[in-house]
């Protein structure tokens, strides 16, 4: 399919008016031509390369998605060790990486002018091959939870619709970050459906936690262009895995220093965000943020007891840090 559109750039220094980039794409390759004045310009896009498909998954934050699934998991009384586990996890994989190329998707024309570095406006892929790869992604994913259970469809046919309401409204939408962090939550409720021991209301008040918190940060990552934070209260939000895992104070020295981990760990990405003392820091903020989702899942687990899990939901954190240095996470 060939499709021809017409995409505005920065206007430079010699002429004031915006100039036009048309531009026709073809598959994943394809060539972009603009005229300089009366010559005529063609730029043959390079070819597609592994880091630009791992750039539009966001793969750096995978392990958050880990932790989230074994959470969901552990605080429904679930054994990690069988088998629906892997196939769940599977599932979301293929979930968020799905929703992230739908992201960029739809953002694409916003990108054009605000990010584009990205690999849609850059000409690294087309936006055709980024949507079918997306919802063939989300497609799989349903389909692979479908393995695991008729309860765990349901919720898995909701975290589908859910991922691609949130990429088609979330620009500009008040509402964008809650849905957000309804689509982490819907994680721990198919991970619970599959193995829980418990029903899936066994992790609701978790559950929303997480979401809270996913809430909290995504309202920060919509500031991070701007590099300030405008509104401070929604931070707020971040505070809820924190009250709901206070219990693990009761659990243990392992159980309460996993609890102070996060505390720490969200209190230093929140002082980044209020004060910015330096240049970059809502940037950084927000990728400490993501990480700590991880912390959230393993304070959680930590309240109930549950620490060699709690550890191993660290361990993710620590991944997507390191992660995060080569992939951005945002």
């Amino acid at each position: 399919m060939t499709i021809v559109g017409r995409m505005s750039v920065f206007p430079c220094a010699v002429d004031k008016q915006q100039p036009q980039i048309e531009y026709q794409e073809n598959g994943l390759l394809g060539t972009h031509k603009q005229p300089p004045g009366d010559a005529m310009t063609e730029i043959t896009r390079r070819p597609l390369q592994l880091i630009t498909l791992l750039r539009l998954g966001r793969v750096s934050n995978l392990p958050t998605v880990c932790s989230n699934v074994l959470a969901g998991t552990v605080l429904a009384g679930g054994n990690p060790s069988d088998w629906r586990f892997v196939t769940v996890l599977v599932a979301m994989i293929l979930f968020y990486v799905g929703g992230m190329y739908l992201n960029d998707y739809f953002d694409r024309a916003i990108d054009a002018r605000e990010r584009p570095g990205r690999p849609i406006p850059s000409g690294a892929m087309s936006a055709t091959a980024v949507a079918v790869i997306g919802f063939g992604l989300l497609a799989a994913g349903v389909l692979t939870s479908a393995t695991t259970g008729a309860t765990a469809s349901v919720f898995a046919l909701l975290l589908a619709a859910a991922i691609v309401t949130y990429d088609l409204f979330h620009k500009g939408n008040p509402f964008g970050p809650t849905m957000m962090g309804g689509c982490r939550a819907l994680v721990y409720a198919v991970a619970a459906a599959a193995l829980g021991a418990a029903t899936p209301a066994a992790v609701a008040v978790p559950a929303m936690a997480i979401g809270a918190y996913v809430a909290g940060l995504s309202y920060a990552a919509r500031q991070e262009g701007l590099d300030k934070i405008t509104n401070l209260w929604p931070l707020l939000l971040l505070a809820a895995p924190a009250v709901v895992s206070f219990s693990a104070r009761q659990q243990g020295l392992a159980a309460i220093v996993v609890w102070l981990l996060m505390v720490v760990w969200s209190g230093a990405a929140v002082y980044l965000l209020a004060r910015r003392p330096v240049a970059g820091a809502v940037p950084l903020a927000v990728g400490w943020l993501i990480a700590g989702i991880s912390l959230c899942d393993a304070a959680m687990m930590a309240s109930i007891g549950a620490v060699a899990a709690a550890v191993t939901a660290v361990a993710c954190f620590l991944a997507t840090l390191l992660a995060q240095k080569y992939i951005p996470g945002t």
